[in-house]
């Protein structure tokens, strides 16, 4: 990763090296030209006209081109915005289900009192990255028997999803329900696809955990309240579904797969920052603008001396051959994020 990275950088940084050596051999060999050759700054003004044609075509294209992307961007964002609303009522109401099985009495005696007390502070994302080092008490967790048939892994996920940033360690009194999650959690849930072990020990392997896992000790209110609540998340979806396994593999299936996956996508898209592609765009448009319009017109408008248009088309031509040899980098880029 960090050799693809690295070069990356190379491709970018590279030609802006090469651009700037450009500008400065063209300023020095004009501004040589225009002391040795007799009426070479008349050379140079006759050039003006075609310059500010091919400099106000480019700035043109480019601005109509932002113009066009903004306008895109906008209309995205406020499609995201809609959609995440939706998707973040599912991720709510997906956690208030999570909230009613962690406090149920499903799990084995013991468990929670182990896991909550003697493990106090340990999050699920410190075991899934014990390899890091960065937690004792993960690798501790571990190498411990717990004889609870490995039911406390299903808890810290599950006691995870409660959570609402990276940085906590306990699940508050009251579940705390935001308007937009936090960028940073969503990844990790992501990452450990927190929401699949109840399809994994439900579904997969019910066999080996239905002993330690007692579903029938959910109170019978709450488990009317999950299925109001998992017909809420998606109708079609868990129509003709029951309180018992089989609907919380799907259940989970369904959150890890679909729901969370959606979140972090349409959240992406309501980030307000523009995309490196349109930053750099309009750069390269300032550039052209200021060197390729505004000088070459105070030349004409003030009678500056003959070295402001060896500045600017200097600069010029350095900034097109920056975009000839990056555009397509910078696109490639913008696709793979």
């Amino acid at each position: 990763m960090k050799k693809k990275s690295l070069n990356k950088d190379l491709s970018i940084i590279l030609p802006l090296v090469f651009s700037g050596l450009l500008c400065i051999v063209s300023i020095l060999v004009l501004f040589e030209k225009l002391n040795s050759l007799p009426r070479f700054s008349e050379r140079l003004a006759s050039l003006l006209n075609v310059f500010l044609s091919i400099s106000g075509l480019l700035s043109a294209f480019i601005l109509a081109y932002l113009a066009f992307a903004v306008m895109a961007l906008k209309k995205n964002r406020t499609s995201a915005v809609g959609s995440l609303s939706t998707i973040t009522k599912k991720m709510h109401d997906f956690r208030s289900i999570v909230e009613l099985l962690m406090r149920s009495k499903m799990w084995l005696p013991g468990l929670k009192e182990n896991v909550d007390e003697e493990y106090d502070g340990l999050t699920f994302f410190e075991v899934k990255e014990f390899y890091k080092g960065k937690s004792k008490l993960a690798i501790e967790f571990l190498q411990e028997n717990h004889n609870f048939s490995e039911t406390e892994n299903l808890y810290l996920e599950l006691k995870s999803l409660l959570m609402t940033s990276t940085k906590d360690k306990k699940v508050i009194e009251e579940v705390y329900y935001p308007q937009i999650y936090n960028k940073d959690i969503l990844e990790k849930w992501l990452e450990h696809k927190c929401g699949s072990g109840l399809w994994y020990y439900f579904g997969y392997k019910f066999g080996s955990f239905k002993e330690a896992l007692n579903l029938d000790a959910v109170f019978e209110r709450h488990q009317d309240k999950i299925m109001v609540l998992a017909n809420t998340i998606d109708s079609t979806a868990f129509e003709d579904s029951s309180f018992n396994e089989v609907f919380l593999s799907k259940l989970g299936e369904y959150m890890s797969k679909e729901v969370m996956p959606k979140l972090y996508q349409f959240q992406a898209a309501t980030n307000n920052k523009l995309p490196k592609i349109l930053r750099y765009l309009y750069v390269i448009f300032l550039i052209i603008s200021i060197f390729g319009i505004l000088l070459p017109l105070s030349y004409l408008l003030f009678n500056l001396p003959a070295i402001v248009l060896i500045i600017s088309y200097s600069i010029v031509v350095s900034v097109v051959f920056y975009i000839t040899t990056t555009v397509y980098q910078f696109l490639n880029i913008e696709m793979q994020n």
